[in-house]
């Protein structure tokens, strides 16, 4: 029987096998073994972030969760790895000058996750900066009712010792003194909007 015959009798197989093929290989994104990643049990990347992790402003009407930050972890740092920085940023915020919602920077390099709620008050994991509301925690999406903001976690990865950095450090500042330090980043972007 030619090859031909085969695919003949069974069209139905063929498009089956090349659905589950493509499905294995393109369903999601893929990386290296040795890849530094950025993720979170509570949502995939540009998945949708729970009401709790928007901020709780009563004096806001557009504050509707907890403020509990999500959980983050992260894995394989480049070579030389000594500590992180890490920066929330809603880049649709105040329209379209962009929201800083976290800066967080001296994490020690054994450090590869935060639980959920540890970003929302202060910890000896990390040395606070200063947001776009002048907080040196978490502050959760405010978001006016309408179109889907998209929150972008940064996580870099730095040759700085953990104590190296002043506290309040503004995203501008943070960045700047991170210039030459760099080692690498994984990013991730969480999806929210006021319904």
């Amino acid at each position: 029987m030619s090859g031909s015959s085969i695919v003949k009798l069974m069209p139905g197989y063929l498009l089956r096998v090349g659905i589950a093929l493509y499905c294995l290989g393109g369903s999601a994104p893929s990386f290296a073994a040795d890849d530094f990643t950025l993720t979170s049990p509570s949502f995939e990347d540009n998945g949708k972030l729970a009401v709790k992790n928007a901020g709780n402003d009563k004096s806001n009407p557009n504050c509707v969760g907890e403020n509990v930050s999500p959980p983050l972890e992260w894995r394989n740092p480049p070579a030389g790895s000594k500590s992180f920085a890490l920066i929330l940023f809603d880049p649709e915020g105040r329209a379209g000058l962009g929201v800083v919602h976290w800066i967080a920077y001296g994490i020690p390099a054994s450090v590869t996750r935060f639980i959920e709620g540890e970003g929302s008050k202060p910890s000896e994991k990390f040395i606070g900066g200063k947001g776009t509301r002048n907080l040196d925690i978490y502050s959760g999406p405010c978001t006016p009712p309408g179109n889907w903001h998209h929150y972008t976690f940064t996580l870099i990865a730095t040759d700085l010792d953990p104590k190296a950095l002043q506290p309040g450090m503004t995203r501008d500042e943070l960045l700047a003194a991170l210039n030459g330090h760099a080692k690498g980043a994984a990013g991730l972007i969480g999806r929210f909007r006021h319904e």
